[in-house]
């Protein structure tokens, strides 16, 4: 979850939502990356999405069943999708997303068992930091301290 967490302070440091996500396999990381919607003016450019593409990439196959997934906040209806077409085998995460999301908040996606695959779940890691980490930003954008891109 440091990793992680460091992505998403790069992001929040490049005026992004601070969502940071890791991907791991076999206790190495495959691949990480952070928010760059803004950066890249895509809506899909969340963190979560990045990084599966970027770990498809390397491993030059489209899924990653023996991969945990470390990511900072509780991943958006999108992003859960993402994870269960991807395979993903565990995913951690450390704050919830009370407006967004589906994992726990609003949807259960990746745990429903009407879909072809469920994810183990673990919540609550490094839960203080990365919920910080959000009110931080979210408060220094409200105040005008956040860089826009234009």
């Amino acid at each position: 979850m440091q990793a992680a967490l460091h992505e998403a302070q790069q992001a929040f440091n490049e005026g992004e939502v601070p969502v940071g996500a890791v991907i791991v396999i076999e206790n190495q990381i495959i691949a990480s990356n952070h928010n760059r919607t803004e950066q890249l003016r895509d809506p899909l450019a969340h963190a979560e999405i990045l990084a599966i593409r970027d770990a498809c990439r390397i491993l030059q196959y489209e899924r990653l069943s023996d991969a945990s997934f470390y990511v900072t906040v509780e991943p958006c209806i999108m992003c859960a999708g993402a994870l269960v077409l991807a395979r993903i085998q565990q995913l951690i995460y450390g704050t919830n997303n009370p407006k967004a999301g589906a994992v726990c908040s609003l949807y259960q996606v990746v745990q429903d068992s009407r879909l072809n695959h469920q994810i183990e779940v673990l919540s609550g890691v490094r839960e203080h930091e990365c919920r910080q980490l959000m009110s931080s930003f979210f408060r220094q954008l409200r105040s005008g301290e956040v860089p826009k891109w234009s």
